[in-house]
């Protein structure tokens, strides 16, 4: 598991919601990245998918993320993969080898749903400038959970880089402006 296959990988933005966010430590700055990292993967078509969780008590995600999802998850459970994001990611009839995850609350549903991912036996890279959680030491805690079960930490510009794999690619000039900038924040 060197590196994210770009042809079978998908994006997973988990319950980046508006009411939540101002509870979160640098919650704005884990939003900035998970919308640049969004903006990239549209870029290179490959599919987002966001999840919400219970969004008749706690509202939808913030508009820049629901408005970059192909399409979003409503659950009730903490780990999205028991309310449907497996099948939200089988969109093509196959699922990808490859999930790119970011959210919040990283420890909760985050977490959860990257260790139900592992469990369907995907490959999992969790994207840590794009994860927040009220606590600090409660999103350093899953992040070194995460790793402990299988998944791999990167940062927004790891993937985006990983997935164009050359300047050669096709797409590369249509995102240099994105990537010359970073992600924000």
């Amino acid at each position: 598991m060197n590196t994210i296959n770009p042809s079978a990988s998908a994006l997973v933005l988990v319950d980046y919601q508006q009411r939540l966010m101002p509870a979160l430590h640098e919650g704005d700055a884990a939003v900035a990245r998970a919308v640049w990292l969004a903006d990239v993967a549209r870029t290179l078509r490959i599919h987002v998918i966001g999840t919400e969780q219970n969004p008749q008590g706690l509202g939808h995600n913030v508009a820049a993320i629901r408005s970059r999802c192909e399409v979003t998850v409503a659950k009730q459970h903490f780990d999205a993969c028991a309310d449907g994001l497996v099948d939200a990611l089988r969109a093509n009839g196959h699922l990808p080898a490859d999930v790119v995850a970011a959210g919040c609350e990283t420890h909760v549903c985050l977490m959860q749903s990257v260790l139900g991912l592992l469990r369907h036996g995907l490959r999992c890279w969790v994207v840590a400038d794009a994860c927040a959680s009220r606590r600090p030491a409660d999103r350093e805690l899953a992040l070194q959970r995460l790793r402990g079960a299988g998944a791999v930490l990167v940062s927004s510009e790891m993937v985006a880089f990983e997935w164009l794999r050359s300047s050669d690619h096709a797409r590369f000039k249509e995102l240099l402006p994105l990537l010359r900038d970073g992600p924000s924040a």
